[in-house]
């Protein structure tokens, strides 16, 4: 009989209560096999926000407000879990989040992604899709999908 033991658990995180919950759930994972765990958050660099008129704001400024928005949400998740005696780390990141997630999978050898079912609202969903099906169907390891 082979027994799974798993040594890195990853949980993308988005600030919804599904990723809340999809975290809550690798913490308990992780603490139950002695794994370490990454919780990830992605920011989509948004495209054209600033509408029709005024200028773009300038790199500096914007990779400021994403790296504040991503620290956000990552100090939230991170406040609402109980983390004692779980070794972790929280890792920041940009880009679109299923393949960011899957590739983050694989350059550190994970041996499973968790993730919650919906983060993004409907109209995102419609346009770019789902997370937790790209990342299913791309990821290099088992992927947790958590309602």
């Amino acid at each position: 009989m082979t027994v799974w033991d798993p040594n890195l658990i990853v949980v993308g995180v988005d600030g919804s209560e599904a990723s809340q919950h999809a975290a809550s759930t690798a913490v308990e994972m992780a603490r139950a096999a002695g794994a370490t765990l990454h919780l990830v958050t992605v920011v989509r660099p948004p495209e054209g926000w600033w509408g029709i008129v005024g200028s773009p704001p300038t790199p500096a400024a914007l990779t400021e407000a994403l790296e504040d928005a991503q620290r956000e949400i990552l100090d939230r998740v991170v406040d609402h879990l109980d983390l004692d005696g779980v070794t972790h780390e929280t890792v920041e990141d940009m880009g679109d989040p299923g393949r960011v997630l899957a590739a983050y999978c694989e350059e550190q050898d994970a041996d499973l992604l968790v993730v919650g079912r919906r983060g993004a609202g409907f109209i995102e969903r419609l346009v770019i899709g789902s997370v937790a099906n790209k990342v299913v169907n791309d990821a290099p390891c088992p992927v947790l999908v958590i309602p």
